[in-house]
């Protein structure tokens, strides 16, 4: 029986292989394996297509969080309002710079972080406030950023879901003071191997990543600070600059598999679909829907050939990982019901949506 894929990561190098092959060559050829050229030409084209000032290449997404906190002064005792809903990376992004993780739950309409309820959770110890764009779909930043505003905080945005996605007009990379990304396979724009960079419009912060990035040097040998070894590498940034201009043509892919959802499942009581707001527009990293009965409803489609996965299916206040704060089963309640209920059917730009809509015919039968 044929089936759907949750994502075909190889299809994707297939139909751009003779300018991945080329782009690798290239590097190889080139003999420099250590940032370097092809890292600059990319941090330069990211940089323009995010509509930021600045692009600065490191080892993966978790890093970006990671150092963009660190640039930000932020360290033992300092606390960092996150998302309840989101990839556990958010959060030890936080820890890991000896600061505390304080989750904020999300609108229940969107998933994002409920800009309404982050007041509440600031304390004199708040440094930055990160929200995510969690599954492409950009959080409500203009309420979040004067928010800060008031109380003298910083924001940094957790992009790693929200290639190419735009908020008011305006693509997501500059909003506010930093965006940290990912490049992990799976992503719009994902490399082949971890990838990640930070954006942003102050020359001082992009100037800090990147001394952080590279043992805390400018120069071989001269280490101003404690830094951490996180460089973009120079096969994956040639990649990256070869997938970048497919990057907006991909994402369209993904809007039309989603128009597509927004089409069979109306009307459809069981399954809740994803509400988008006017001024956003969506990357389509993920397609999530809920259903009460979300494991059924997987079941169901994987017997008809579709494959799902489920985006998370345990909150980061309840992982083991985090049992030092003393977050119960009930502290964060809406986060706890998205867990139980979301579920992410395939939207990949090479998925065939001749074949899913024969597919899904058989769902209704």
């Amino acid at each position: 029986m044929s089936s759907i894929p949750f994502l075909d990561l190889r299809a994707a190098y297939l139909e751009l292989k003779e300018e991945i092959d080329a782009a690798v060559a290239r590097v190889m050829d080139n003999g420099w394996y250590i940032l370097g050229e092809e890292v600059e030409a990319f941090e330069a084209e990211y940089a323009a297509y995010c509509e930021a000032q600045y692009a600065v290449g490191v080892g993966n997404g978790l890093d970006a969080l990671r150092l963009a906190l660190l640039a930000m002064d932020v360290g033992p005792g300092d606390e960092v309002i996150v998302p309840s809903n989101t990839y556990i990376a958010t959060w030890l992004a936080v820890s890991q710079c000896g600061a505390t993780p304080v989750p904020v739950e999300p609108d229940p309409a969107t998933y994002n972080i409920d800009p309404q309820r982050i007041e509440a959770a600031i304390t004199p110890r708040t440094k930055v406030i990160l929200p995510v764009h969690l599954y492409g779909q950009p959080a409500d930043l203009d309420p979040i950023l004067a928010l800060a505003r008031r109380h003298g905080l910083r924001v940094l945005e957790d992009a790693a879901q929200a290639h190419g996605a735009r908020y008011k007009g305006k693509r997501i990379g500059a909003h506010s003071d930093a965006v940290a990304w990912s490049f992990y396979p799976g992503k719009n724009l994902g490399a082949m191997g971890d990838a990640g960079a930070v954006t942003t419009n102050d020359p001082e912060l992009a100037d800090c990543v990147r001394v952080l990035r590279n043992y805390g040097s400018r120069m071989k040998y001269q280490n101003e600070i404690m830094g951490w070894n996180s460089r973009l590498d120079p096969i994956q940034a040639s990649i990256l600059r070869v997938k970048l201009k497919y990057l907006d043509e991909w994402n369209l892919r993904r809007a039309a598999i989603a128009n597509f959802y927004y089409c069979f499942f109306s009307g459809n009581q069981e399954i809740i679909l994803p509400t988008i707001l006017e001024w956003v527009q969506p990357a389509w990293h993920l397609f999530v829907v809920r259903c009460s009965r979300r494991d059924d409803l997987q079941k169901r489609l994987a017997r008809i050939g579709i494959q799902t996965l489920i985006h998370y299916p345990i909150p980061p206040h309840l992982q083991p990982a985090y049992v030092n704060l003393e977050f119960q089963a009930g502290s964060f309640p809406i986060s706890e019901q998205l867990a139980r209920e979301v579920l992410s059917l395939p939207i990949g730009p090479h998925l065939d949506l001749i074949q899913l809509e024969l597919l899904l015919e058989k769902f209704s039968a």
